[in-house]
């Protein structure tokens, strides 16, 4: 009954946004993916309480490329482009900003959150043109399943699956499945996988970080 119940919910909450998505995908083909898209997710991120979760579900799940069954997007958090995928029965904490981003399964992500598209998104190599008129370089951006990233860490590269990223970590380089990283900029401390003992975990992170180093030469 109860399951029925969500989703007779789901109907009226996708039924009630439809004149909201038709106006969406008309700015989007007038302003662009950016101007045309960002502020209604804007609008429908100050939707407060239980009917702003469902409001919001329905209108990205009309209108993202992929937003999951059972996502939950809470209170103030905005999405910058509408090819953004959110997976099933992923929690979006309150204010958080999100780019051109894919949040695979399960994830958690607590409040004040921030994953963009890379950390070069700006050119800073003149000195002669302003930094805003310089080309820049968008990077696509992943959160693996069963991940959980903290309060107010920044994201600006892929986070493997199963991982654990600390409260005010800023992640500049991928993060590998079932990592706990903690720091600034964010570094792994140990996998989730393997024996927590301090000799092993110390010589997993140093062949991490070598096999990262490795890969960022090779590209």
């Amino acid at each position: 009954m109860k399951r029925f119940l969500k989703q007779l919910v789901d109907l009226i909450a996708k039924l009630t946004v439809l004149p909201a998505v038709a106006c969406c995908r008309v700015g989007i083909r007038l302003l662009g993916p950016h101007q045309g898209f960002a502020g209604w997710s804007q609008g429908f991120s100050l939707l407060p309480g239980l009917t702003g979760i469902y409001l919001r579900r329905a209108f990205y799940q009309l209108t993202l490329t992929h937003c999951g069954q059972g996502a939950c997007i809470t209170f103030g958090t905005t999405i910058s482009h509408h090819a953004a995928r959110i997976g099933k029965d992923v929690y979006i904490g309150a204010f958080c900003s999100l780019g051109d981003v894919e949040i695979e399964d399960d994830v958690l992500i607590a409040s004040n959150v921030s994953i963009m598209n890379g950390s070069h998104q700006h050119g800073i190599d003149r000195l002669d043109v302003p930094i805003r008129e310089q080309p820049g370089r968008y990077q696509a951006v992943t959160i693996g399943r069963d991940s959980w990233i903290g309060e107010r860490a920044t994201v600006a590269a892929n986070v493997g699956r199963h991982c654990v990223i600390g409260a005010g970590a800023v992640v500049t380089k991928p993060i590998p499945d079932y990592a706990i990283a903690v720091g600034v900029p964010a570094r792994v401390i140990r996998f989730r996988n393997q024996p927590h003992d301090a000799e092993s975990v110390t010589d997993r992170v140093q062949a991490a970080e070598q096999l990262l180093a490795e890969i960022e030469h090779v590209s």
